[in-house]
């Protein structure tokens, strides 16, 4: 791409990581303005989370088609319309009068974001020569993980500061950026200019409600008890009735909206699937610390952040070593190092306890962190190795929109987990709690004199020294339930290494001769 039009690669790198940050950090910046929103908006709990919802479904439904949409309208139109729109629905959200307006805006910046991260990806490996792709994955990775670092703390300093409304109010000035570089710097390969193709509009109604379906079913289940609820039921059966319907349309269409015939490629097959597992590991992971931070241990979210912001840089830093490394050598040999990494940093987790200090916390999301880097990058690389230029953008979209699908099948089976493990720890628990264990009886003497020097008649001082008892009792079964997830956590990052026995090795490209 860049050889035609011999546009400097840096360049191209930089107006494609605009966008794409700009999208990844909106994914996580709304989560710690929830409150506020609910309060200047008047909403309930249950309605405020339909802000995250909304962005989360369209987002998901426009990923797999980014592809298909980029050889409809040509790709560098695409990606200027989709940096306008983002742009453009930002505004719109910040200014939102009342919830129903926001929601619908949300679902509009989505859109627009969704196509936003695969068309950077496919960009990028086009312009970087083979035995630079490493690298170029390692600086989109960069990228990927500044947004997760930066986004919950921006977002927080934003709304504390200024206002909800400032946390949408940022992305002008850089889509203005994104749009103005992309018009000068982006040109549309020669197999990718606009093509008139016929319209797969089956392909596109099951595609969205399908996946629209799927993404409530995850967001939603355990709010709404699972299969307990009537809706949940009936979004499950929409769900899976559409995404069975679409692969029958997809794979008899001449001109499919998402390219499923890209899954005879085995090595791209069992790439997409680590990534979901490792989608699955790594958001559930993101979400458990922080949670099991302030709700247990009493952290604010600065705190909570402080924490988690180490893993993030050691991630950081090690990217470009990374990616320096798979230009040499086997990147299957690299996931498999990260896997190990990822699944020991999970144990170590698994032995925190109610006493562990801040650095106990710290060392073991570094390890994840350093984890996580020997996985993304080589992953990514060796997957989209094996694809041919002209169906990268289909290949990007479905490989960013598995990673994502893992992630809400991760938070969505740990919060399950959490809260069926938390009653079951504290049966057992309660079960030992009683006036004749001499140990209770011990504490609760201890409890009841200590509440009565302060004045306290005896029947109330009894009634403080049993809350305080069954507090004691309900947090030692979370901090139980929060050790088994971990563990549970780190055996998915182990059954996932047999497949990379099925993953292409990628052919080693050598760096052109040195101009004499």
């Amino acid at each position: 791409m860049n050889e035609e039009k011999n546009v400097n690669k840096w360049l191209i790198t930089i107006t494609v990581m605009l966008p794409a940050i700009m999208e990844i950090v909106d994914t996580s910046v709304a989560n710690v303005a929830l409150p506020h929103m609910q309060g200047s908006l008047n909403a309930g709990t249950d309605e405020i989370t339909w802000v995250l919802t909304s962005y989360l479904v369209s987002n998901a439904v426009v990923l797999p088609m980014t592809g298909w949409l980029a050889r409809m309208f040509g790709r560098k139109r695409f990606l200027i319309t989709c940096i306008i729109l983002f742009t453009v629905a930002s505004f719109l959200c910040g200014a939102a009068p009342t919830l129903a307006m926001l929601i619908f805006f949300r679902v509009l910046q989505g859109a627009a974001g969704g196509a936003l991260i695969p068309m950077s990806q496919a960009i990028m490996m086009e312009t970087f020569p083979p035995y630079q792709q490493g690298m170029a994955m390692a600086i989109f990775g960069v990228g990927a993980m500044f947004g997760p670092i930066i986004g919950p703390a921006l977002g927080g300093w934003i709304t504390d500061n200024m206002s909800w409304r400032w946390i949408f109010y940022i992305n002008i000035p850089i889509g203005i950026i994104a749009v103005t570089m992309a018009s000068f710097f982006i040109y549309d390969p020669s197999y990718l200019k606009r093509t008139k193709i016929a319209v797969d509009y089956w392909g596109l109604a099951l595609l969205t409600i399908g996946l629209g379906a799927l993404q409530i079913v995850l967001d939603k289940g355990q709010q709404e008890d699972w299969f307990n609820s009537p809706f949940i039921i009936v979004c499950s059966a929409v769900s899976f009735i559409s995404l069975l319907s679409l692969i029958y349309v997809e794979l008899t269409h001449p001109h499919p909206i998402v390219n499923l015939r890209l899954f005879k490629n085995l090595s791209f097959s069992a790439g997409n699937l680590i990534m979901f597992a490792v989608g699955f590991c790594l958001y559930s992971s993101i979400m458990l610390i922080p949670l099991f931070l302030q709700t247990l241990m009493g952290y604010n979210a600065t705190m909570a952040g402080m924490v988690l912001a180490p893993g993030g840089m050691a991630t950081l830093i090690c990217m470009p070593f990374v990616g320096a490394v798979i230009q040499r050598y086997d990147g299957r040999k690299v996931v498999f190092c990260g896997l190990l990494i990822g699944a020991c940093s999970m144990f170590i987790m698994q032995r925190f306890t109610l006493e562990a200090a801040y650095r106990d916390f710290v060392w073991p999301r570094v390890v994840l962190g350093v984890g996580l880097a020997m996985t993304f990058v080589p992953l990514t690389t060796v997957t989209l190795s094996t694809i041919a230029k002209e169906e990268m953008g289909n290949a990007t979209g479905i490989f960013s929109l598995l990673r994502n699908i893992g992630g809400s099948v991760g938070i969505a089976i740990s919060a399950t987990l959490l809260s069926r493990y938390s009653q079951f720890y504290q049966t057992n628990l309660a079960a030992h709690v009683n006036p004749y264990n001499p140990v209770v009886q011990t504490r609760l003497a201890m409890l009841k004199s200590a509440t009565m020097a302060r004045g306290m008649d005896p029947v109330s001082a009894e009634r403080s020294s049993l809350a305080i008892i069954y507090g004691m009792v309900r947090r030692e079964s979370y901090m139980l339930a929060y050790n088994r997830i971990f563990f549970v956590v780190g055996l998915a990052f182990l059954v996932i290494i047999p497949l990379l026995l099925i993953l292409k090795k990628p052919q080693r490209h050598a760096p052109p001769p040195p101009a004499h």
